[in-house]
């Protein structure tokens, strides 16, 4: 108290002049200092501005003018070839008309039939080269066409290959959507490709494939800890797996119901009625008895030949399966599942979770706000939504950072 007064009582004593310019640098000081402060911190309030704008964007909903104005511009699409170990294969690229050299990011679709032009892949391809990023949507052939093969982690790799050697050796990001996001951690685990990749997101995606595969049948898929994540499987995840391994299914001594029984599925999982109305109109009654069998999943009968057919693609799941390869990885990885996911559910990201190195698990988030890889959870908080802003924030500025 004493030292404070004695300073007061000099400070009085001192010339108009001096306490002038005393203040004035003190004034200058601090401006220094905010202007130092808002440079470092501009970069992530940026960021999450871009978030806020790529899942509006998304949802449909209109942007704020004002947030409009700030992060969001017009942006120009190619559509392209790229050549890979599996042949040429189609990609789209997304560019901002102001920023043509913006860092990139490539993002994979998930199992449908429409690949990159699937409305909700190219909506948020769109809302993110819009925020400022070259984003690279190749098509995966397999993965198109209902098929999780290995094949498609090669494609992966190559078209991460050819996004950094057209940026001059640089690694870029790569977002993986449903299982996609696991074939990504595989890429990036393997040293044919590891260098092509700066960091890999996976939404909604397998740990292991044999453990999904189960969990279509049982409703169970167990966590770390043992405990059981018990929800009610969609009917999707089962129909996946009878039409990617269709002989399996289809009684030995009817081999002719193979091509219709697999338009039937096909046009199931398209969700073309008309179509799949047509395709059971033209089979046989003994056929037809097959085609409704396995569009009950939920049967005992449909359960038993999907746990069959298991243990017929042991070795081919596992080629499939992050699991066993993520001790050692050490490209930054990014988590992100829906709490109530029913096609693949969330404890495989909490296995992917526990086997990443702590240095490589840059974060990791469960959230209510999806279900797949919709933004349609139930009842989400605005806790939640802005658990997602922020995670979606931390990717947009590791694609950006150089």
């Amino acid at each position: 108290m004493e030292s404070d007064h004695s300073i007061r009582e000099l400070a009085q004593h001192l010339p108009p002049a001096n306490r002038r310019r005393r203040r004035l640098r003190l004034t200058i000081l601090f401006l220094l200092l905010d202007v130092l402060l808002c440079a470092i911190a501009w970069p992530f309030v940026r960021a999450h501005m871009q978030s806020i704008a790529v899942l509006d964007l998304v949802a449909g909903k209109p942007l704020p003018w004002a947030l409009h104005q700030i992060v969001t511009e017009p942006i120009t699409t190619q559509d392209i070839t790229l050549p890979t170990g599996n042949g040429t294969i189609r990609a789209r690229l997304y560019i901002p008309q102001s920023h043509p050299n913006a860092p990139a990011i490539i993002v994979l679709h998930g199992v449908h039939h429409l690949g990159i032009d699937e409305p909700r892949l190219i909506a948020f391809a769109s809302a993110m080269s819009s925020c400022g990023l070259r984003v690279l949507t190749p098509e995966l052939p397999d993965i198109k066409d209902y098929h999780v093969g290995a094949n498609s982690i090669s494609t992966i790799g190559d078209s991460a290959k050819w996004m950094s050697l057209r940026d001059g050796d640089r690694p870029v990001g790569v977002m993986g959507l449903s299982f996609s996001g696991g074939l990504a951690l595989l890429a990036a685990s393997d040293p044919q490709w590891h260098k092509a990749i700066k960091f890999v997101v996976a939404i909604g995606s397998q740990d292991e494939m044999a453990r999904v595969a189960t969990f279509y049948r049982t409703g169970e898929d167990p966590l770390p800890t043992g405990a059981p994540e018990h929800l009610a499987p969609h009917e999707y995840g089962a129909l996946v797996l009878e039409y990617e391994h269709l002989e399996d299914f289809i009684p030995a001594d009817q081999p002719e119901a193979l091509a219709p029984i697999r338009s039937v599925l096909r046009a199931h999982l398209y969700e073309d009625w008309p179509a799949e109305k047509q395709a059971l109109a033209a089979l046989t009654p003994a056929q037809l008895a097959v085609a409704r069998q396995l569009l009950n999943t939920t049967s005992p009968i449909t359960r038993a030949q999907l746990a069959h057919a298991e243990t017929l693609h042991i070795e081919d799941m596992a080629g499939v399966s992050p699991h066993g390869h993520l001790k050692q990885l050490t490209t930054p990885v990014y988590l992100l599942h829906g709490a109530g996911d029913n096609i693949i559910p969330s404890a495989e990201t909490v296995w992917m979770a526990e086997e990443l190195p702590a240095a490589s698990l840059q974060a990791e988030l469960m959230s209510p706000v999806l279900s797949h890889i919709n933004l349609d959870g139930a009842n989400p908080t605005a806790m939640d939504q802005w658990r997602l802003i922020h995670f979606f924030a931390l990717i947009l500025h590791a694609a950006e950072s150089r």
